[in-house]
This record gives C-alpha cells, sequence and structure tokens, in this order.
C-alpha cells in the first residue's frame, strides 16, 4: 500500500473551509504526509475590480497581501496546533484550474475541500462545479462536513465491486490508517418487481434474495482479501437496498465519521459521469466524504 506523501487543501477563509483545513493538518499529522494550504483569488471578481477602478495595481496588490497575510496567519495557527509544517500557496485565476494545477505539481494524493463555504468553494461542492471537478480529477477528494475532534474512528467503505472498489479500500487505508474499517455493500433482487407481475411465488423470490445476499458478502470477503485485509480487521455489512440510502442510513447507524467510495458506480453510462451514488451521498450524507477518483486496470 503507497503511503499519503502530499496533500493540498483548498480554502477560502470560511469558517467550513477553515474545518476542512484543520482535518487535512490532522490527517497529515497522521500519516506524515506535507500539506499545503492554498487560496485563490477568483479572475472575475478581479476582473471587476480592474473594471470599477481602472488602471490601479495598487489596489490589486493590496487585496492580494490581504489574502497572502490571512493565508498565512492560517497556516501558523495550524502548524501551532496540530503540530506540523504547513506550506502556501496563493494564486489569481480560475479556481479549478488553479487547484488542478497546484495538485499536479505537488503530485497530491489528496485535495480537502469544506462541504460549506463561501464564494468559489461553495459552487465548488455543492453545485456543478463540483461534478466538474470530479469528473475531470484524478485525485482524491475529501469533503469535510463535521468540526474534526479526533483522528477517524470508523470509516465506512462502500463496495460496489467496480474497478474503483479496490481503490476506495485502499484509498481509506492510507487517509485513515488508524480508523476501524467498515466494508459495505448493498444488493438488490434482480427484476423483483417483473418476477412478482410474472407471478413468481414469493419462496422462490426469497431464495434468489439469500442468494444474491450469499453472493454479495462472498464477493466483499474477497474484495477485503485482496486489499490485504485479515479477517479480523475489518466489520463485514451487507444489506439489501438501494445503495445510495443504505450508504446514508448505515453511515449514522454504525457511528462512522468517514463514508469512502469511488465516484463512478457500474454502469459503463456512467463512465462519463459523476456516479449516482455518489451524488446521492455527498449530497444527503452527515459525515466526512472521501471520493476515489482512480480505478484498477
Amino acid at each position: 500500500m503507497n503511503a499519503l506523501t502530499s496533500i493540498l487543501a483548498a480554502t477560502d477563509f470560511s469558517a467550513p473551509a477553515r474545518h476542512a483545513a484543520d482535518r487535512a493538518a490532522r490527517v497529515a499529522r497522521e500519516t506524515g504526509a506535507a500539506l499545503t494550504l492554498m487560496h485563490t483569488l477568483a479572475a472575475q471578481p478581479l476582473a471587476e475590480l480592474r473594471q470599477w477602478l481602472g488602471a490601479q495595481p495598487q489596489a490589486e496588490q493590496q487585496l492580494l497581501e490581504q489574502a497572502r497575510e490571512q493565508l498565512q496567519r492560517l497556516a501558523d495557527e495550524l502548524a501551532a496546533h496540530r503540530h506540523v509544517t504547513v506550506h502556501t500557496h496563493l494564486a489569481t485565476g480560475a479556481v479549478l484550474d488553479e487547484i488542478g494545477r497546484q495538485a499536479d505539481a505537488l503530485d497530491a494524493g489528496l485535495v480537502v475541500l469544506g462541504a460549506r463555504g463561501a464564494g468559489f468553494l461553495r459552487r465548488l461542492v455543492l453545485g456543478t462545479t463540483s461534478e466538474r471537478l470530479l469528473r475531470r480529477t484524478t485525485r482524491p477528494l475529501l469533503v469535510v462536513r463535521q468540526t474534526p475532534h479526533e483522528p477517524y474512528r470508523r470509516a465506512l467503505v462502500a463496495l460496489d465491486f467496480s474497478p474503483w472498489s479496490a481503490q476506495s479500500l485502499a484509498l481509506a487505508r492510507r487517509v485513515a490508517p488508524h480508523a476501524r474499517l467498515v466494508l459495505l455493500a448493498a444488493f438488490q433482487v434482480p427484476f423483483e418487481e417483473k418476477l412478482l407481475f410474472a407471478g413468481v411465488d414469493a419462496a422462490t423470490i426469497d431464495r434468489y434474495r439469500q442468494q444474491s445476499r450469499l453472493a454479495t458478502t462472498q464477493k466483499l470477503h474477497a474484495a477485503a482479501q485482496a486489499g490485504g485485509l485479515k479477517a479480523g480487521d475489518y466489520d463485514a455489512v451487507v444489506v439489501e437496498g438501494d445503495p445510495s440510502q443504505r450508504i446514508v442510513e448505515q453511515e449514522q447507524e454504525l457511528d462512522c465519521d468517514l463514508v469512502v467510495l469511488g465516484k463512478h458506480g457500474q454502469s459503463a453510462a456512467e463512465d462519463l459521469l459523476l456516479g449516482s451514488v455518489t451524488k446521492h451521498v455527498l449530497a444527503e450524507g452527515a459525515n466526512d466524504v472521501l471520493v476515489s477518483t482512480a480505478r484498477t486496470a
């Protein structure tokens, strides 16, 4: 398992973004990864400033200096409280482009954002911009919802046995190395409604249900073994129903503080889109979400 070596946390200085930066610092402390804290002055507001003020470079320079000082203060606070070294990066331009450019420059193994924010981060996580980011990035993304008080304790890893599942499991172990892993797989009886409509008796459908549960359980343990886990290293949870709903239910019922899943699902049509399960969990879940953007060959 490759170690996590570099983390990039993007901030707009809002309270949720500060929570995300704090979580990034905690993960850096726990894993030994280098941490870079970045802020981007979006291009459009700067262009509007130039339009209103005309050729007054001192005003723009003042904004840059204020942002640089604020960024450094936050970095100093994190360094003092979390006992990690925090590098800073101030950029101007298109926010997504700048995050991607800096992540590539650092070869970041993790990009961290707050789930709510002011300005660009709010749009980045909640709107269509987040889907654009996840579609085009090759970097794992941690969306922080909760105020961090301790290292992650229990990580719910959602497995759908797609090419992204194995990478999700490996990513969970890198980002939350001391968390108890809860491996979750959901199953559904194929064509259950059509079988009922066709008059198939309940006993036969129940037999299909038990077979589906058994097959899913076997796949879960095989995936865990392929990921280097032993029987005592994880808890296995197999549930029936829609994966989107079951993940959101189980993260709370099982007292997990991190949900880990791939950005895509089983459907070939979803290869070009952000998976519907991932979108649902990002929108409806209560805890931090770690999204794996990589897949096995």
